[in-house]
């Protein structure tokens, strides 16, 4: 469950990176190195749970002209934009180290200040998830703890592979893998793997 949990928000983000252009047939792929937290730990048993990602894209592919060769992704993180701070939605799911299903929107920075926002979904069983994904035109993060005079939310508009679609596969790395037979479960894990998106 922990690497499906890993797995979906990697493959969003990695799908992300990979989008080609809307407008015409294309495709692309990228390799992701991240990082996700559970809340609660995964562990043997099934149960609901929230966790946050980030993670790198590099070495991107893609069969449009100039695109991104690099960035950053996230999930349900806190980000600071324009000196305040804003909650990422924070994705969800339910299982246990060996199968899940989870959901999330995460948010796609690329290198040259372009934006891609993904609605994924994710199944997994044992070593693999697979993910899905779509993005999104965009998505609303809350403010945390806003002071007086300031927004209360923010939107994220997707400027960077609009309409397109992703398919992944990814492996996770926790830390103590015998933690899944604990109860307090494994907390934090790596995520890698290689994504491929395309559009027409």
């Amino acid at each position: 469950m922990r690497r499906l949990i890993l797995g979906m928000l990697a493959c969003a983000a990695c799908a992300l990176a990979l989008a080609p252009a809307a407008s015409a047939q294309s495709g692309g792929g990228c390799q992701l190195d991240g990082d996700a937290s559970f809340t609660p730990g995964l562990n043997s048993s099934a149960q609901n749970f929230n966790y946050s990602f980030n993670g790198v894209l590099s070495s991107c592919k893609s069969s449009e002209a100039g695109a991104p060769t690099d960035g950053t992704v996230s999930a349900g993180e806190v980000v600071t934009i324009n000196g305040q701070q804003f909650q990422e939605p924070v994705p969800g799911g339910n299982g246990s180290c060996a199968t899940s299903t989870t959901s999330g929107t995460a948010i796609v920075s690329w290198a040259d200040g372009t934006k891609t926002v993904v609605d994924y979904s994710t199944t997994g069983a044992a070593a693999g998830v697979h993910l899905e994904g779509t993005v999104a035109p965009s998505v609303t993060l809350q403010a945390v703890n806003p002071q007086p005079g300031q927004p209360t939310s923010t939107t994220v508009t997707t400027t960077r592979y609009a309409g397109a679609s992703s398919q992944g596969v990814l492996a996770f790395e926790p830390p103590d893998p015998t933690a899944c037979n604990t109860p307090a479960g494994v907390s934090t894990a790596g995520i890698q793997g290689f994504i491929g998106l395309g559009s027409s």
